[in-house]
């Protein structure tokens, strides 16, 4: 008995501090922008917080640039599934294989990932330079001067330099989720069907993509979700222009409340994002499910 008395009292005492955490950084938050989305908020202390209802939300859903941005989160979606995914896998692979050199290929590829991501902006700013960037003075080099652009400048050429990089810089993350996965498939399985005669791509397409389902499933959310609140890399780049051409939600979300001071308005665009990644969240993994059903 006082062993259940006491379990009581223990468990409720070490919970309480991720409560307290969770409410103050996650509950809170989440329920005071929704409150602002319905409110009219210049973000001054002590200014009126005025009542205008749905109209935060009409004026973000007429607006082009609210669109515009979605279909840039879009191309991320675009640039992880088809050009992050068979990347990170192909990593992969290549660590957990039995080849030589593999703890030295694991810290080149994870290398970008502990870099800072406005370090990593910068450094790709620099190398896409129109004047002294390393991609057009190569060009220059191979005689392919019409292949040199203004590459963060150019409208529709700049968002998809922004996803590249993006790419290149988690290539490495989802590199060890897959390698998780692919560590993790028991040895047996391959030996048996080496015996089968199922050698070289029969192997990866029969037992290795198979068997990394789970591996699939975690980068499909991972990578939905990251798109939609994409950020910092877009911002260090190019801030979302010229003209809301590189826009993604979150830099709008960044610019109506801190740069035009309509927090009403960026909260319904913070409302709107909270609603698309639940949803888009939940559809991915009913759609993984039913395929593994």
């Amino acid at each position: 008995m006082n062993r259940k008395l006491t379990s009581k009292f223990v468990i409720p005492l070490f919970l309480t501090p991720a409560i307290i955490l969770f409410v103050a950084f996650i509950a809170y938050p989440v329920c005071n922008t929704i409150y602002l989305s319905f409110h009219s908020w210049k973000g001054i202390y002590g200014s009126p917080v005025n009542f205008v209802g749905m109209k935060n939300y009409l004026q973000v859903l007429q607006d082009d640039a609210f669109w515009r941005s979605l279909v840039n989160s879009f191309y991320f979606m675009v640039g992880g599934f088809v050009v992050l995914m068979p990347l990170s896998f192909g990593l992969a692979l290549l660590i957990t294989s039995k080849l030589r050199g593999t703890k030295l290929m694991k810290t080149a590829y994870f290398m970008p990932v502990m870099l800072s991501t406005t370090a990593v902006a910068l450094m790709w700013v620099y190398i896409l330079n129109p004047s002294f960037g390393v991609v057009n003075q190569l060009l220059g080099f191979l005689g392919l001067e019409s292949l040199q652009q203004d590459w963060l400048s150019t409208p529709g050429l700049n968002i998809w330099c922004v996803v590249l990089v993006n790419e290149w810089m988690y290539a490495g993350y989802n590199m060890l989720i897959f390698a998780a996965g692919l560590v993790s498939i028991p040895s047996d399985v391959y030996e048996a069907a080496e015996l089968d005669g199922c050698t070289g791509w029969k192997k990866l397409r029969y037992i290795s993509v198979p068997l990394s389902k789970e591996s699939f499933k975690i980068f499909s959310v991972l990578c939905v979700t990251g798109c939609l609140k994409a950020f910092d890399l877009v911002w260090a780049m190019t801030k979302g222009g010229p003209n809301h051409s590189s826009e993604v939600p979150a830099s709008l979300l960044y610019n109506e409340a801190f740069t035009f001071k309509f927090f009403g308005k960026s909260s319904a665009i913070g409302v709107l994002l909270l609603i698309l990644g639940i949803v888009l969240s939940v559809l991915v993994n009913n759609l993984l499910k039913r395929e593994e059903d």
